[in-house]
């Protein structure tokens, strides 16, 4: 399974953005897809995960409210639309799939160690 991501850019604070992530098939074994971001002099950290089928969300505090992840199933795409961009946002924006489901808790797991696809990475921008 490859991943690609686009959408990318560069944006005023209190623009929006909408990513989107291509898989290049359909693989039944892929029960969890999510965005993650790594901003610079930081680790790569979780900004929202669905499960296939999207029934579970998870958003990351800091983007709660401005952020919607969603997915499109029949065009093997995920989607991650940002409002209210803040130059804090300002990232390298990762897509990645898990074979791993939804836990007992109910959400897909947070940390990039429980993905196996990445894609390579789409650079965000915000200005202030």
């Amino acid at each position: 399974v490859q991943l690609v991501e686009s959408g990318g850019g560069s944006v005023q604070a209190g623009g929006s953005l909408r990513l989107s992530c291509s898989l290049s098939e359909y693989d039944v074994t892929i029960s969890c897809m999510g965005w993650f971001r790594q901003r610079p002099g930081k680790e790569r950290e979780g900004v929202a995960t669905i499960s296939n089928g999207g029934g579970s969300k998870n958003y990351a505090d800091s983007v709660k409210g401005r952020f919607t992840i969603s997915q499109d199933t029949a065009k093997n795409m995920m989607y991650l639309q940002m409002n209210s961009l803040k130059p804090e946002d300002t990232a390298l924006y990762y897509c990645a799939a898990s074979p791993v489901g939804v836990e007992s808790g109910g959400f897909c797991r947070w940390g990039p160690a429980s993905y196996e696809y990445w894609g390579q990475g789409t650079q965000v921008t915000v200005s202030s």
